[in-house]
């Protein structure tokens, strides 16, 4: 057992949990290190844990807490995987103290927010049986790329909830509504020529640029027209774009991976995924696509019973919007009420010299430690039959 949250956070640094997917940068990839480590941790505060593998050898960690099942639960939720380390101009899983900060990969996205609460758990761990409240902790594998671990929690898990707090750096602002995403890959499909005569071929390069030209204008200015009084419009993002082989053969293949990220107005009318196909359709756009991931946009009212405890506890906690997307979508979206807090700053996140302050995690966790030990006096429905479908998200 950690002697402090900072000493709690360099140990959780120094376990590699990168996601795989992509170009990780390391082979000490997956998430089941880290919660092999935690599950023990949170035994001896007295939690049942359970590992539940939602791809081979990547789970997510599901820890009850201690006494009564008959309580409301609500959950603390950050994800168990970083990013890739490729890049990184320090050593990743050093978790190092330097400058009044704890620096490597994971230390603010989100093993940060997770040492906060976690060290929360632990200075409450005497009040945690006798809560009215159940406070359970979810540790949830591949937020960072598919989100596949709070889907399938959401899916399993989702009604036995009353609400949510999900791990991201926030700056311990309290994040009640994010944008969705809606990751594509855009295929356009042409002809091998020998360069030197063009004309025989079909260039896909070319067909694929007059296509984005078109969307870098069109479809952008169809977006802008959904729009949120906290998060601003809907966004379009060419992130890659690929082709051909070599520079004397005419390109018979171009591929570009797009990010939208869209407000509920757009969602509200058909799913992003029906949105993008329908543009594609009406303006004749000679393409396929492949490798859809579409993540949900995210709002919970803001005179939902737990936001208004919690900035009664913490009336320095602002309600702020935020443009990403987090685990939190996938949990609102099948119903159960969800916000994002945490220590630390989303400035740093993915960056190639990660850190959090320590002062930052201090206050985090005396942040969770405040918000646990008030929760006594809260009083919330009694939780969902499982057979009863959950309600949809707010908006």
């Amino acid at each position: 057992m950690s002697s402090s949250p900072v000493e709690l956070l360099q140990a959780l640094v120094r376990i590699p949990s990168v996601n795989p997917d992509g170009d990780p940068g390391t082979d000490r990839t997956g998430e089941a290190a880290m919660a092999a480590w935690l599950k023990p941790w949170l035994e001896e505060l007295g939690f049942v844990v359970r590992l539940e593998e939602v791809q081979p050898g990547r789970p997510n960690l599901i820890a009850r807490a201690p006494g009564s099942d008959d309580r409301p639960r609500i959950l603390l939720g950050p994800h168990l995987d970083t990013v890739s380390v490729t890049g990184m101009t320090i050593e990743p899983f050093g978790g190092v103290i330097e400058d009044g900060k704890i620096w490597g990969r994971g230390a603010t996205d989100t093993k940060g927010p997770m040492a906060a609460m976690l060290w929360g758990l632990h200075a409450c761990r005497d009040l945690l049986p006798t809560l009215p409240v159940a406070i359970d902790f979810v540790g949830f594998m591949g937020e960072e790329s598919g989100q596949w671990g709070s889907r399938d929690f959401a899916k399993n898990h989702g009604a036995d909830y009353q609400f949510a707090i999900v791990g991201e750096p926030t700056s311990l602002d309290v994040v009640y509504c994010t944008k969705g995403s809606l990751w594509a890959t855009v295929n356009a499909e042409g002809k091998a020529a020998h360069a030197s005569q063009p004309e025989r071929g079909d260039n896909a390069i070319m067909k694929l640029a007059r296509t984005l030209d078109v969307m870098d204008r069109e479809l952008r200015r169809e977006l802008r027209q959904f729009t949120h009084p906290v998060l601003g419009p809907s966004t379009l993002n060419i992130g890659t774009i690929t082709g051909g082989t070599v520079a004397n053969i005419v390109p018979d293949k171009a591929a570009a991976q797009l990010d939208i990220r869209m407000v509920s107005a757009l969602t509200d009318t058909m799913p992003a995924e029906a949105f993008f196909a329908a543009f594609l359709q009406r303006h004749d756009l000679p393409l396929t696509v492949c490798n859809v991931v579409e993540n949900p946009p995210m709002e919970i009212a803001r005179d939902h019973p737990w936001l208004e405890k919690i900035t009664s506890i913490h009336p320095a906690s602002k309600l702020v919007g935020a443009p990403w997307f987090s685990d939190a979508a996938h949990l609102s979206a099948a119903g159960t009420p969800s916000v994002c807090v945490g220590p630390g700053s989303i400035d740093q996140a993915h960056t190639k010299d990660e850190f959090i302050p320590i002062a930052d995690l201090e206050a985090g966790a005396e942040w969770f430690t405040i918000l646990i030990q008030q929760a006594a006096d809260l009083q919330l429905p009694p939780p969902r039959s499982s057979d009863t479908p959950p309600p949809g998200p707010t908006r």
